[in-house]
């Protein structure tokens, strides 16, 4: 793991860009950049401290919002480019996103909206 940058935003964020990139074949990389964020979890985010264990159960404490952007048979003289074109690219899209305010608690319930919209893939009969 190479963290190449680390970001501290408004809402007390860490954003990590790692690269991830490796050699394919002769001449040509598949540039990978992992972006991972860890999102403490805080019980003022739901309801009821029910929901904030079953997500905590499920996904842990403090929840990994990663996002991975890649590109296969890179030519090894462009490797650097479009690995800083990648990064660019998170940076204007999803970094705005990433550091409202909001982000945190939204992430949070939208894991808890997953549990009960699909409870089988977590193993569980119904939840109310």
């Amino acid at each position: 793991m190479n963290v190449v940058e680390e970001i501290r935003l408004a809402n007390g964020l860490l954003v990590r860009i790692i690269d991830r990139s490796k050699l394919i074949a002769a001449g040509t990389t598949k540039v990978i950049v992992e972006i991972a964020v860890p999102v403490p979890l805080d019980p003022e985010y739901f309801d009821n401290l029910e929901d904030f264990g079953l997500v905590k159960s499920f996904f842990g404490d403090p929840l990994q919002f990663t996002v991975v952007k890649e590109r296969t048979f890179v030519e090894n003289k462009n490797r650097q480019a479009v690995f800083d074109g990648l990064v660019e690219d998170f940076k204007r899209d999803t970094l705005p996103y990433i550091e409202r305010e909001s982000f945190p608690s939204r992430l949070a319930r939208s894991k808890l909206s997953d549990i009960k919209r699909r409870p089988h893939r977590y193993r569980l009969r119904r939840i109310k």
